[in-house]
């Protein structure tokens, strides 16, 4: 421990933890994947050197595997502050939604409805927009065309004794506006409704608290909060006997998280998970005095950290962006923490996203652009080339002030 008190985050020891940074590039594309820290990296190649094999107890070798796997799954849970059984760990998040939606489609009746986000990630809208084929009415939660979002006074307008599923995005990965979730939550349960949140913008920037939140499904990647290409699926315990069983028939009695994981564990990737929060806890050690006792309270410490560091760039970053000729910036007009992440998009009439990321891909900015699968969200903000879409540039705490004002002055020479 450092023993000392921050007067806020030594970004230098956070990017010293993560072997790519340093590479030559501003790294700008964290909403489609965050670098992954030394202390994931090594619990991969721990697990395949030392451990690869079942997680069977009876040897010494299983019992170190199983070991390995069931302190990944504790370490998750214990981050979101839920319970070991109420979540999986499966291949991405829109594959978690689509065995979510099988799970859930037996309770569905012809007359039924869904409600679902303009806003959404297109993982968050497919798989339900599909049950359409099964009778089920899906309600489409448009959001407003010149701010880009969602307001929930129509939400309200929306919910009936028919509604089911309300599917929101807690983040957009477009918009970036932090919609009020635990308020969703409220509203749906007030007509019989469950509430299905995808958290893959947010949850890389904040501290997701499940209970809070009230949700009654929350997913979101492991790959875009420092770790391996995983997708995590929370389930509440009520919520779930209301799944019909995803996994082999034996499972038919088994009413945690684990009825809706069609698939095996993939166990390095899995094992690797633990590495996240041992990075949370190097962090918090290298900042704090004390020890708070629980990994969800010290992670909440470190979040903080990671907030004021964020919304710092963020709000040189849309300044800067609102003092260019021409462009137009989605969602929330300013980097406050309280009301977006900084994962900022924006859009250049009569220029295209791509000439732009590839011109600043020339000034070694890695950038993105396109729709970032919300085709919804971007085409009701009136951008006509969908496809090219919007360019995007996402920061983490590790990202630096140097690196926004570079590529703020890369943008100024390819707009003149």
């Amino acid at each position: 421990m450092s023993g000392r008190t921050p007067d806020g985050l030594d970004v230098e020891f956070c990017r010293s933890q993560f072997p790519e940074i340093g590479n030559g590039w501003a790294y700008l594309d964290n909403a489609g994947g965050s670098y992954v820290p030394r202390s994931v990296v090594g619990r991969m190649v721990s697990f395949l050197t030392e451990s690869k094999n079942q997680p069977w107890r009876h040897t010494a070798p299983g019992k170190l595997s199983g070991d390995r796997l069931d302190a990944a799954y504790a370490s998750v849970a214990a981050l979101i502050n839920a319970e070991r059984d109420e979540i999986i760990l499966g291949p991405s998040t829109t594959a978690n939604i689509h065995a979510l939606a099988q799970a859930l489609r037996p309770m569905l009746r012809p007359g039924d409805e869904i409600v679902v986000s303009q806003q959404d990630h297109e993982a968050n809208r497919g798989a339900w927009v599909r049950l359409a084929e099964f009778g089920v009415t899906i309600v489409e939660w448009p959001i407003d065309p010149v701010t880009g979002l969602l307001d929930t006074e129509m939400l309200r307008g929306l919910l009936n004794e028919r509604t089911r599923l309300v599917c929101v995005t807690h983040v957009s990965n477009v918009v970036a506006a932090i919609n009020p979730v635990a308020d969703i939550a409220r509203m749906a349960h007030g007509v019989g409704a469950m509430v299905v949140v995808d958290g893959v913008a947010y949850a890389g920037h904040a501290l997701v608290d499940v209970k809070v939140l009230g949700a009654d499904f929350y997913l979101f990647s492991l790959y875009k909060v420092y770790g391996p290409h995983q997708g995590v699926l929370y389930a509440s315990r009520a919520a779930l006997r209301q799944t019909r069983n995803q996994k082999h028939f034996f499972y038919d009695s088994n009413f945690t998280a684990e009825r809706l994981h069609p698939a095996g564990n993939q166990y390095e990737s899995v094992a690797a998970s633990h590495g996240v929060a041992d990075y949370f806890d190097a962090v918090y050690a290298h900042h704090f005095r004390d020890n708070e006792p629980s990994l969800h309270e010290r992670a909440k410490q470190v979040f903080a950290l990671f907030a004021a560091q964020e919304q710092t760039l963020a709000s040189v970053l849309i300044d800067g962006l609102r003092a260019l000729p021409g462009v137009r910036v989605l969602g929330p007009q300013t980097g406050d923490r309280a009301v977006r992440m900084p994962t900022v998009a924006f859009h250049v009439p009569g220029r295209t996203s791509k000439s732009i990321a590839e011109a600043l891909g020339a000034s070694k900015c890695l950038v993105a652009h396109g729709h970032f699968y919300a085709p919804h969200c971007v085409a009701a903000q009136g951008i006509a080339d969908v496809d090219d879409g919007v360019v995007r540039i996402s920061l983490l705490h590790y990202n630096t002030l140097a690196e926004v004002q570079g590529v703020l002055a890369a943008l100024r020479g390819i707009l003149g």
